[in-house]
């Protein structure tokens, strides 16, 4: 059986990456690290809104271009690839999903459209710190938020959240538009600001209730695990291209009379680079295939992808700089802007052995047997 892409596809991510290599050089990304403001790049976005693929996975009746999901696995690819410096993530694998997974017909119609034509920017906002969450503390009484949130990922620049929080000791999740009273953003220093983090304060803000009542900790489950399927593949991306940098600098740069790939040292790295990219390429596959088809296997599918992703982007990414020496910690250098990405994609959708638990986890609940 081939589980490669179709053709169709193929041709999809061939037209990405030639887009994205003439719009999304290494230097736009560097731009917005100069950016004290950790914004993004609103012309791409604009760009990559007009060319129908935030609206991949939203059905047309809100303004979608309704590919599907494999369709939007590619795309993320190429984003990852480029390491493209906007709030994609945010706002189609956590947003969006939050919303179809859960919204009202009434709240997919207000937002799907505005985030299928990039006229608005999701995120979602469950952390409130180090370690995994229990019960929130962040409450909501009488359609009123209070509380804070940190880090959040795009949350300075975004339009609406979706937010974790208690009503009636119940968690929940809340829609909550950002550009109201009772809404303080600050916007926080990190290691990659073309993709930045904020802490949103909320005094008072309004919120409208996400899905049933009570449901909050299952929902946010599942849009993690819809997220993490997804996020597979900007990694899997990320990590293809740290290779091929690698390999091609390892070609080019000449010690002692010869090319630095000819050393057997650099040949190991390499391979041992190639071998965690094909194992995550595997599982993002299966991570891909269970999230278009709504499988009952996507719990396993999408852990095994996310950790076998966070394994060869980070490793990638940290043997990349290794292979250029000194000079990839250099900000000349773009290994270390992959280094960067692999580091904050690591940690976005929670951290590596929350995604450990959650596979044997969901191996333990699988069915045995035919």
């Amino acid at each position: 059986m081939n589980f490669d892409y179709s053709e169709e596809h193929q041709q999809l991510k061939r037209e990405v990456r030639r887009f994205l290599e003439r719009r999304c050089p290494p230097t736009a990304v560097r731009a917005m690290l100069d950016d004290p403001k950790g914004t993004f790049d609103r012309r791409l976005w604009g760009d990559i809104a007009g060319l129908g693929w935030l609206g991949a996975a939203i059905p047309e009746r809100f303004g979608g271009s309704d590919l599907g999901y494999i369709e939007l696995c590619a795309i993320a690819e190429e984003l990852g690839r480029a390491i493209a410096p906007v709030p994609i993530a945010s706002s189609l694998y956590f947003f969006a999903e939050a919303l179809l997974l859960a919204g009202s017909e009434a709240q997919q119609a207000k937002w799907l459209p505005r985030i299928a034509d990039g006229t608005a920017i999701g995120c979602f906002a469950s952390s409130e710190g180090p370690g995994q969450i229990i019960r929130p503390r962040t409450v909501v009484a009488s359609g009123r938020l209070e509380g804070v949130k940190i880090p959040v990922t795009d949350g300075h620049i975004a339009d609406v959240a979706v937010v974790l929080a208690c009503e009636s000791n119940a968690p929940g999740l809340f829609l909550v538009e950002l550009d109201q009273n009772g809404v303080e953003r600050e916007h926080l220093e990190s290691l990659d600001d073309s993709r930045g983090l904020a802490q949103l304060r909320f005094s008072g803000a309004r919120a409208e209730p996400l899905g049933e009542g009570g449901a909050g900790m299952a929902l946010a489950d599942r849009v993690l695990i819809r997220a993490a399927a997804l996020l597979a593949f900007e990694q899997l991306g990320g990590a293809d291209r740290c290779l091929e940098m690698a390999r091609d600098h390892a070609l080019q740069r000449h010690a002692f009379g010869r090319p630095v790939g000819g050393h057997q040292a650099i040949k190991h790295r390499l391979a041992d680079m190639y071998v965690k990219n094909e194992l995550a390429r595997s599982n993002a596959y299966y991570g891909g295939w269970a999230l278009a088809t709504d499988s009952s296997e996507l719990p396993v599918a999408a852990a095994a992808a996310r950790l076998a992703a966070c394994e060869a982007f980070g490793f990638a990414a940290k043997e990349n700089i290794h292979v250029h020496g000194g000079m990839g910690f250099t900000w000349e250098s773009d290994a270390h802007l992959y280094f960067r990405r692999a580091r904050h994609l690591s940690l976005v959708a929670r951290e590596p052995a929350y995604w450990s638990d959650s596979l044997v986890t969901a191996l333990v609940r699988a069915p045995v047997g035919p």
